[in-house]
Order: C-alpha cells, then structure tokens, then sequence
C-alpha cells in the first residue's frame, strides 16, 4: 500500500502539479507570454533533435524481424485507441473542449522510457519493446496529426496550413536532422543521460506552463467543473481497463511467447506524455491547448500506477502466460 501511494507523489507528477499551480496563480501575460512561447517552441525543437539522434538504426532493422508483434502494438496504438477514442468523446455531459482532449489522447503514440521500464521489470523482452516504442513515436510524428485531420475536423478546426508547417519545422525536421545526425552524435547523446531527463521534463513543464496559463487567461477554471474532471477520470480508467484486456486477449490469440505477450500489454496500452504535449502546442491554438492536454496528463498518471502493479506481478508470477493482466483488470473492476 506505501508503494502504491509512493507511486502518486513521483516527482515529476509533482511538477507537474506545481506548474499548473503556477500557470493558474501567476499565468504569463503580455510580452512574458510571447517570450514563454518561444522558450517553449525552442525546447519542442531541441527535444525532437535528441530523440532523433538518440534513435538506433540497428534497433530499427532488428525490430522489423518481428513483425506480428510490432503490428499489434500499432495497431493497438494507432487503430483501437482512435475507435475507442471516438467513442468516448460522445459520453454525455462531456463539454466539447474535454471530448477533443479525450480523442487527443487516443491518437498519441505510446510511451518509450516507462514502456522499456515496466517490460524490464516483468521480465519482458526488452529488445523487442525498445523496437515497438520507438516504432510507434517515430511513426506519431506523421500518423498522430494526420489522425487530428482526419478525425478532429469538427470542434478543433482540424490541421490547417500553419499548422502543417509548424509540424515539419518543429517536429519532423529536427527529428530528421538528429537521426541524419546519429552516426557521430548519437553515442554522446545516449550517454548525456541527465541532459535528456533536463529537456524532455524541462520542454514539458515549459510547454504545460505555457499551455495552461493561456488557458487560465481565457477562463479555463470557469468553464470546467467537478463533475467535469469526474467524467473525464472515468473515462480515462475505462479506456485503461478495455485496451489492458484487448491486448491481454490479442497476447493469446495470436499466440505470443510471454515475454513478448508483455511488450504487447505495455507498448499497446499506453500514450505518451512526452509527445503529446509538444504536439498539441503545434495543432491547436493557445487557448485550447490547456483544456484538451487535462485528459492527457490524467491519463498518465493512470498508466503509470496501473502498469507499475502489473509489472508487479508478472515479475512475481511463476506462470508461463499472461493471466497476470487478467487477474489484474478484473480485479480492479471487481
């Protein structure tokens, strides 16, 4: 019980907290705003140069060995989230702000380091799971807007031409530019361990900051209610809970091995934070983004508490299958 509630209070849920403490006491205005905003595009840039260059071409061409695994987790990530997602943005009482936030979510790509993590400690085949994760942001830089095209024309105002071109110029092009870039950078990046750490959390908080305080400006507080946040921690425990067992029962169909019906269960059922928040400050405007990054950010939290119990337990289970996340799912429902 410690450790679970330990798990609450990891430190950078707390700064999390504590920006958007700050961006609602002490919002950026002015000419403070537009200078918040440029640190915080500057950091969005930085930090997609150093994924790209940390990103292993040999890991690339390994992980395209196992094909059925990797295609389940995409198509977990990139297929069954985005149906459950326009599901779930039609609850009732749901405000059309939150609901776009909710199918936000649901087109993200799934995480990399807690995915490595949680595989590592329920003794999953960390290979495998290192491939998948990078497979799923590498391809969210393209599949993630256009999915917002696609599915979010209504209520968002869909990906228009600025918004297009700041994804090549501050996604995508530095991103290519630091994998271009690996061959005689990537050694130093990967060791710079704390520099990493400092700008993915850094350019988060920055653009978190920056997202809610505009927001706080245009009357985020006002407009969402109790009940709202309510609505919003439900669905976000649903959608957890369907995509666990969906890739739990996938995991058997397809007859994995149990290490990799593992790397299914974690790199299938998350959606990355880290992404995510760099994104929605390119595709939606600086009001909006606030509000649609709330389920977002209260779905990580989930995903970290939940998976961390399930890595728990598949490390202490001395079955060779994957009932561990069966267990696990009905018990929470019970």
């Amino acid at each position: 019980m410690l450790r679970r509630l330990a798990a609450l209070f990891e430190p950078f849920v707390l700064a999390l907290l504590g920006t958007v403490l700050l961006a609602t006491i002490l919002p950026a205005r002015g000419m403070w705003a537009g200078v918040a905003e440029w640190a915080a595009r500057v950091g969005i840039v930085l930090l997609f140069f150093l994924h790209g260059a940390k990103l292993s071409r040999q890991a690339i061409v390994a992980g395209m060995r196992n094909w059925r695994l990797h295609a389940a987790v995409l198509a977990s990530t990139f297929v069954l989230f985005p149906i459950l997602g326009l599901v779930l943005a039609r609850a009732p009482g749901l405000p059309g702000p939150l609901a776009a936030g909710m199918l936000f979510l649901t087109l993200l790509p799934s995480t990399v380091q807690s995915s490595i993590a949680f595989t590592a400690i329920a003794r999953g085949n960390v290979a495998a799971a290192v491939c998948s994760a990078s497979f799923s942001n590498l391809l969210g830089i393209v599949l993630t807007p256009a999915l917002v095209a696609l599915l979010m024309q209504q209520g968002s105002g869909g990906v228009g031409l600025a918004s297009v071109e700041a994804i090549i110029l501050q996604l995508l092009m530095p991103f290519v530019a630091g994998h271009v870039l690996g061959p005689w950078i990537g050694g130093f990046v990967a060791r710079q361990k704390l520099l990493l750490s400092l700008v993915d959390r850094g350019s988060i908080l920055l653009v978190v900051y920056v997202a809610f305080g505009a927001a706080v400006v245009e009357g985020l507080w006002h407009r969402l209610s109790p009940v709202d946040l309510g609505i919003i921690l439900m669905l976000c425990f649903a959608l957890l809970a369907i995509v666990l067992m969906a890739t739990w029962g996938a995991a058997r169909v397809l007859g994995l091995a149990r290490e990799d019906a593992i790397v299914l269960v974690f790199c299938g059922s998350k959606k990355s934070l880290a992404s995510g928040v760099p994104m929605a400050g390119v595709l939606f405007s600086a009001g909006q983004v606030g509000i649609v990054l709330l389920p977002v950010m209260l779905f990580h939290q989930i995903q970290l508490i939940a998976c961390a119990m399930i890595a728990r337990r598949y490390a202490n289970a001395s079955q060779a299958d994957v009932r561990p996340v069966g267990e696990m799912v009905n018990a929470a429902q019970g």
